[in-house]
């Protein structure tokens, strides 16, 4: 397995890292049997990069990957956890809370979930409107001085946020999306983090799937998020869909499968980007470890921009509702 360090202040992790939310949410139901043979392959690929969140199935997602290291030495896994999101018992959406007591009772009941003594990065999954910055990164700070914690991260969040973060504490990586199809970062966010010393860490490098080659337009299973997406819906969908056919060629020309190309060219943009895939199945990810071994040259990266210009996707990333929440949109 490649390794990377994306940032100074960052742990040295494998080049890619495993999303494990769709084991546990979002994407209708998993198998949990699946789930944990997914963890187990990835381990023996030595993938060590493993990210979930606290409210990934509310508190399900810790539980699984916590049975899924029992019996792995500590120091062979680098935890990435979110906190901060809210929901309620339906499981909807009841905003954020990142004040400096909510944060640490977040992290005493995610350690406790994930049967760990420390977790290797931790970090508010958006912005807390009503929290200073400076604040929130504070008492994670306080939990790093603690031992809770060995990095503190953030996600979603747009460069006066990540300038202000960083004085406080250094600030080892932006988990922000950030694929061939969504590419807003590269303006003002991506400069911003590599003048600051903050590697990247890329989710939803497949665009949730829309990418990958395998979606269609008959959908996904009931509980699927993506059916309220704007990239998934009507005539977007079907603009998309043949993007993705226009990639499919560039890659069947390098004997590749479109989500390899996909995730080969988050790689390339580089070695401070760590991609993580949201493989559920083993197949999934065997297929996208495949991607670790394409090298594209820069007619290669010529031909992919040229087929899916940073424009050419139709929809939004998420709903209206959920972008005006983005403090990296703003």
């Amino acid at each position: 397995m490649q390794t990377r360090q994306p940032g100074p202040h960052s742990p040295v992790v494998s080049a890619l890292g495993l999303g494990a939310m769709g084991m546990s949410d979002f994407y209708g139901p998993a198998d949990r049997a699946e789930s944990l043979a997914t963890l187990a392959a990835a381990f023996e690929a030595e993938i060590t990069l493993i990210d979930t969140g606290d409210f990934y199935g509310m508190g399900h997602n810790e539980m699984l990957i916590g049975e899924a290291i029992a019996a792995r030495p500590r120091d062979e896994v680098v935890l990435s956890v979110k906190f901060g999101a809210q929901r309620g018992p339906d499981g909807a959406w009841l905003g954020y809370d990142a004040r400096p007591q909510a944060l640490k009772a977040a992290c005493a009941y995610s350690l406790r979930r994930l049967g760990v003594d420390h977790i290797d990065i931790y970090r508010p999954a958006r912005l807390d409107p009503a929290v200073p910055i400076e604040e929130t990164v504070g008492a994670l700070s306080e939990l790093v001085q603690a031992g809770y914690i060995r990095h503190i991260g953030l996600s979603e969040v747009g460069v006066e946020t990540l300038r202000r973060a960083a004085a406080v504490h250094p600030i080892c990586d932006l988990q922000i999306e950030y694929a061939l199809v969504s590419r807003g970062i590269e303006a003002a966010i991506l400069p911003a983090c590599r003048e600051l010393g903050i590697g990247i860490t890329a989710y939803g490098v497949l665009s949730r799937g829309l990418i990958s080659g395998h979606w269609t337009k008959a959908g996904g299973p009931a509980g699927d998020f993506r059916a309220h997406s704007p990239r998934f819906q009507g005539a977007n969908l079907d603009q998309n869909l043949r993007l993705v056919e226009t990639l499919r060629t560039l890659a069947q020309a390098r004997g590749v499968t479109v989500a390899q190309l996909a995730i080969a060219w988050v790689l390339h943009q580089g070695d401070d980007i760590v991609p993580l895939v949201g493989a559920r199945r083993r197949d999934r990810l065997a297929e996208a470890l495949g991607a670790l071994d394409l090298r594209l040259t820069p007619e290669d990266l010529a031909a992919i921009a040229a087929a899916a210009p940073a424009e050419a996707v139709a929809g939004a990333r998420y709903p209206d509702a959920q972008m005006a929440m983005l403090d990296s949109e703003r």
